[in-house]
């Protein structure tokens, strides 16, 4: 018997996301033989797909946290998903914890431009209250990152819902035993489970075993922060220290010690294309990042920009994002995610 398989449409995903670019890109990889594969490829199509204004379209369509009215953007179904994650929230909720809500609400929506977003299922008031205040402090360029990972965690819990769904229907129509949706709606609980698990463990500091990548080990973009829009067409080298010493020494000659990985120009969204394969583990060691910033801004103080970073023996399954911030006489980096 061949293998069952579940189609998912664009009004479907658009629930699970609000992002019509993400909801097309993920329709097109449909139908998928599991939770786990759509899980994956809706990983890479959020990441490397959706651009900036697709993910203000994802963040736009959840009301602000704390509050029951849906947003006027949002599906249906997006908006009754919402109140069933929120339902911890609501539950501890006092008049005074949504009273503080409300306003650190306003105060971030202020800052940012966007509703805070965060996974809420499971979470108590409290616990919302004090991430919002946590996060607060952060850059906008830092706290978008990190809204784009909490929406990607939410989309993976509504589409183990909707694949649920879509699985007791299957199992319905064709008249399979009970015992045999049930197993399979497991399944996709465990799958979904195992990942938001692995997750938490991530930021908890453990060491756990990483699923197959969608993208590189190493990527990057670069932000034109003096004009606030990506800088396209910035030519960038990703290279290796294979020199005689372990690592660059300060104040020697580094020639020839470098060893080039990849290259690539960064596309109308700031972002860089392919720097090296697609591997499940990378190669520990120091490597550099540079910029041909004089290239794309020839009046700038920098004529090239190089980021040098390490990855430990203990870090080779992590992923390495290493941003640029740039202006004509200053730039930054950190590493996102």
């Amino acid at each position: 018997m061949a293998a069952k398989t579940i189609a998912v449409g664009e009004d479907e995903l658009v629930a699970c996301c609000g992002s019509t670019r993400f909801a097309q890109e993920l329709a097109k990889a449909s139908p998928f033989s599991s939770l786990e594969e759509a899980i994956a490829a809706a990983r890479d199509v959020w990441f490397n797909k959706v651009d900036v204004n697709g993910c203000l379209q994802a963040f736009s369509a959840h009301p602000q946290i704390g509050q029951q009215t849906p947003s006027s953007s949002a599906h249906p179904t997006s908006a009754q998903w919402s109140k069933g994650e929120q339902s911890t929230a609501f539950a501890t909720a006092t008049t005074s914890s949504l009273q503080q809500l409300a306003e650190w609400n306003a105060r971030y929506y202020q800052k940012f431009g966007f509703v805070f977003l965060i996974c809420a299922s499971g979470r108590s008031t409290e616990e919302i209250l004090a991430e919002l205040k946590k996060r607060f402090p952060n850059r906008p360029i830092v706290e978008f990152e990190i809204a784009a990972q909490e929406q990607m965690k939410i989309t993976e819990l509504r589409l183990a819902k909707l694949f649920s769904s879509k699985a007791k229907e299957t199992s319905t129509g064709d008249h399979y035993p009970a015992a045999v949706a049930k197993k399979a709606e497991e399944d996709r609980v465990s799958i979904i489970g195992g990942h938001l698990t692995a997750a938490s463990e991530v930021s908890a500091g453990k060491t756990i075993q990483a699923p197959s990548r969608t993208r590189p080990p190493i990527t990057t973009h670069v932000l034109d922060v003096s004009r606030g829009s990506p800088a396209a067409g910035v030519e960038v080298y990703l290279e290796i220290w294979k020199g005689p010493h372990p690592r660059p020494v300060f104040g020697e000659s580094d020639a020839g010690g470098w060893v080039f990985q990849g290259s690539s120009t960064t596309d109308n969204d700031g972002r860089s294309g392919q720097l090296m394969s697609i591997v499940d583990v990378v190669n520990p060691g120091i490597y550099r990042i540079s910029f041909n910033t004089s290239k794309y801004c020839p009046t700038g103080f920098f004529p090239y920009v190089s980021i040098i970073f390490e990855i430990k023996e203990s870090q080779k399954r992590e992923h390495f994002h290493v941003p640029l911030l740039l202006s004509p006489f200053s730039f930054t980096t950190y590493r996102g995610s």
